[in-house]
């Protein structure tokens, strides 16, 4: 059987259209992203070598940004630090992003789930050789799967209790007598003004019918132009469905805005005041952000930031109301910090790991179902909504990732948090004695969701499961007991119900993932956890920018300028860790002496990569300890225009010789819209070698908003086609994340943008590329050739630190 990932397939049509910048500089920083392809699930601790593509440029591939800049010397490297850390541009901000504090403001399973991950966890990841190693590879590389890691914990519901569990706040009266208010905060901004997304869930609830024992109230606001003309631009207000056109109930509910947490108490108390009821609902519904920027962006009040975990928790503590279940009908917020928290005030919590379809929640039917029988158990009304969404998303966004979870919280928070603890403790110990790399390595390897947006949350069943402890299977299998129904879409493996802040992107959130952690009175042992991994990432990462020119620049290598190392000794290492110590960057101090030995041991020796001939083939002679050091490996290719080079994106697309030698062979064509070349990045692939989706997304303007285009190639679609778009949104404006839009209609402007590097290497801007493209349906999606003589091809290479290396061209 032929162990290869699947590349998507490939239709050259031909030559394809100039390639060239067009016009101004965007001034959107680099669009290409900096999200990491997972390593392949069971590899902790292992050897790594990517296993070899199906072939040709035109493979799956994964997004990610080559970094510039880079500090000249010792006091170069720890400045450079300093000011990547304090979330500076120094190193195109060498981790990506700086703190986030409090406020987010702009600037038990199944015997047959638990039989397969026994015997999954207990195999052996590597059966000697090249050929064990490849084989032992079982989804290939990068955000690749070939199914779930140990079984899946979708589509069937779990009504089993724990024993240790506390009682349910909300109990049924039965009979169908039961009198149940559900609060709908819906804060419409950009995803109502641009979209009407808000407007079409208001008419899905009016299309339900409604008992009398049903209260549906919705708060509208944070919107500047609502599709529905009778709701205000201005103003919040309150709203009241009834078996058809919506009530109002307030005019006039204030300005504030819905991302203040007095905002939401405020109405839950107006809700639970004027409609008292056996049980009570709430839902939230905008962006989410997740573990740290938590929910929504009100577009009329964009100064006040998000409502964070901490703001949440402040708004449900003073409303003083228990709830059935809370449901959040954003983004992203299906994460274990979350459910800890929210286990205070409700028994449930439905909510999705990844990035929601445009579609959202559809409302019409569970409603109907719920007002049919009122004292219907909340993980039946739980299972209705996450069937409804998962259904409609298939129909109508068909090829995108849909996550949805019920999770028991009143049994979470007594089975999880003990297991948490020691899953946190072992994993220091594991930081603490040599076993960085480890950790590492589980970490790149976990399901990781809105990786375009570089939140840093994974699925923690995957996490755990990867670390390859008994303390990890413990959390596993507490994790998977809480969670009492989960669905996901094909495209989509390792979701398993809920997800975790752990820093690898953007190390320098971590003092505010403390802090909000410390606010809801998360675990400290987690917290020390996180401090260290990042600490230790920040170590080797300087280390590393000190000992080779390679880390300096993507296009150093094209340039002849790249110096390779093989490690810095451990007298600059030990000075770089003390002045990293002087600066206070590590947050918690950091063991110098054994951290240095660490690193020293523990390097990836870029004189690796300089091309050799071998039986007359271009390759790379990286050995097993070699690849032990990359956590990473990409295709780049950047193609010169005369002044500088447009980098066209990153795809996963490599090959080995029978010794075991990385190839380099790039066969002159990629990824173009209607003959237009255009910058492309891989995120995802599922295959079980049957039924397969991989994803990836192109940088444009659409309509003048920066945007990815979303794009999907499956069995169905196997040369591509496009699955709609989401927005792309400035950090200073708001961290969460919108829903993907679906809303492209024929017609749309379409410019195609990349990013633009100088000779030197340094980004200079983003630009348009070719010809203005207007959108149609049946688009055509192909490879086309492009100049050859142009067109220069490497590798990217990222260590276990996060720190990048581009090879030679090739």
């Amino acid at each position: 059987m032929d162990n290869r990932p699947r590349g998507r397939e490939t239709n050259i049509t031909g030559q394809g259209k100039d390639i060239y910048k067009r016009g101004s500089g965007l001034n959107t920083g680099p669009v290409g992203g900096s999200s990491r392809p997972s390593r392949p699930t069971g590899q902790s601790g292992s050897s790594f070598r990517p296993r070899p593509s199906s072939g040709g440029s035109d493979g799956s591939s994964q997004r990610s940004t080559a970094r510039a800049g880079g500090g000249k010397g010792l006091i170069g490297i720890i400045l450079a630090i300093v000011v990547a850390l304090a979330g500076g541009g120094g190193l195109l901000g060498l981790f990506g992003g700086g703190d986030s504090g409090d406020t987010a403001v702009p600037t038990t399973p199944s015997q047959s789930y638990q039989d397969s991950y026994t015997s999954s966890s207990s195999s052996s990841s590597s059966s000697g050789g090249l050929s064990g190693m490849l084989s032992s590879l079982l989804g290939g590389y990068g955000n690749t799967s070939s199914g779930w890691s140990g079984g899946d914990n979708t589509g069937t519901l779990d009504t089993s209790v724990a024993s240790t569990a506390r009682a349910k706040r909300v109990t049924p009266i039965g009979n169908g007598q039961d009198k149940i208010t559900i609060m709908v905060y819906m804060c419409g901004t950009d995803l109502e003004s641009k979209s009407g997304m808000a407007s079409a869930d208001l008419q899905e609830m009016t299309r339900a019918t409604l008992s009398d024992k049903i209260n549906l109230i919705v708060m509208t606001g944070g919107c500047k132009n609502w599709k529905i003309s009778e709701i205000s631009n201005t103003v919040n207000q309150i709203y009241r469905v009834r078996n058809g056109p919506l009530e109002r109930l307030s005019a006039d509910a204030g300005k504030g805005a819905m991302t203040n947490a007095s905002t939401l108490t405020d109405f839950i108390k107006y809700c639970a005041g004027n409609f008292k009821a056996d049980r009570y609902e709430l839902i939230f519904w905008d962006h989410g952000g997740g573990s740290l920027s938590g929910y929504g962006y009100d577009e009329r009040v964009a100064n006040s930031g998000s409502m964070t975990l901490k703001g949440i928790n402040t708004a449900l503590a003073n409303a003083g109301v228990t709830f059935d279940f809370i449901g959040f009908d954003c983004c992203l917020m299906a994460t274990l910090e979350n459910a800890l928290m929210l286990s205070n005030y409700a028994d449930y919590m439905i909510a999705s790991e990844e990035t929601e379809p445009g579609v959202g929640w559809y409302y019409t039917d569970w409603l109907t179902k719920l007002s049919q029988n009122t004292s219907m158990s909340t993980l039946e009304i739980g299972k209705n909504i996450v069937d409804d969404f998962v259904r409609v998303c298939n129909e109508k966004c068909a090829g995108q990732k849909t996550t949805l979870s019920v999770v028991d919280l009143a049994e979470l928070e007594s089975t999880v948090p003990s297991k948490l603890t020691a899953f946190a403790s072992g994993t220091s110990q594991l930081l603490a004695s040599d076993g960085y790399d480890t950790v590492s390595s589980a970490r790149s390897g976990a399901r990781e969701f809105a990786v375009s947006s570089k939140i840093d949350q994974v699925d923690l069943v995957d996490l755990a499961n990867n670390m390859g402890t008994a303390e990890g299977k413990a959390l596993a299998q507490a994790l998977l007991g809480a969670v009492k129904y989960n669905r996901t879409s094909s495209s989509i493996t390792n979701a398993y119900g809920i997800s975790i802040y752990f820093p690898y992107q953007k190390t320098g959130k971590v003092s505010g993932a403390v802090a909000t952690y410390n606010a809801i009175g998360m675990d400290s042992e987690y917290s020390r956890c996180i401090q260290q991994f990042a600490n230790m990432g920040a170590a080797g990462q300087a280390v590393s920018s000190s000992s080779s020119s390679y880390a300096s620049s993507p296009l150093s290598a094209l340039m002849g300028s790249a110096s390779g190392s093989s490690g810095a000794g451990s007298d600059l290492i030990s000075s770089i860790l003390s002045g990293l110590m002087t600066t206070g960057l590590t947050g918690r101090e950091l063991d110098v002496d054994s951290a240095a030995s660490f690193i020293e041991g523990h390097q990836f020796d870029t004189t690796k990569l300089s091309w050799k001939t071998v039986s007359g083939q271009k390759v790379l002679t990286l050995t097993e300890d070699d690849w032990r050091m990359v956590n990473d490996l990409e295709l780049n290719v950047f193609y010169d225009d005369g002044e500088g080079y447009l980098d066209l994106g990153l795809d996963n697309v490599f090959d080995f010789t029978d010794e075991g030698y990385l190839k380099g062979s790039f066969n002159g064509t990629w990824l173009a819209i209607d003959e237009q070349p255009v910058a492309y990045y891989h995120t995802s692939t599922v295959d079980d070698g049957v039924n397969y989706s991989i994803q990836g997304y192109v940088p444009c303007l659409i309509n003048g908003q920066l945007s990815h285009l979303l794009l999907t190639f499956d069995n169905e679609n196997p040369y591509g086609v496009i699955t709609g778009a989401e927005i792309v949104y400035d950090e200073s404006v708001t961290e969460t994340v919108g829903k993907s839009d679906i809303s492209l209609t024929d017609g749309d402007e379409i410019f195609f943008v990349c990013d633009y590097y100088s000779y030197s290497g340094e980004y200079q801007n983003t630009y348009r590329i070719g010809e203005k493209w207007t959108y149609h349906a049946d688009a055509l999606i192909s490879n086309v050739y492009i100049d050859a003589s142009r067109a220069n091809a490497c590798y990217m290479f990222t260590d276990i630190y996060g720190q990048r290396y581009w090879s030679d061209p090739f």
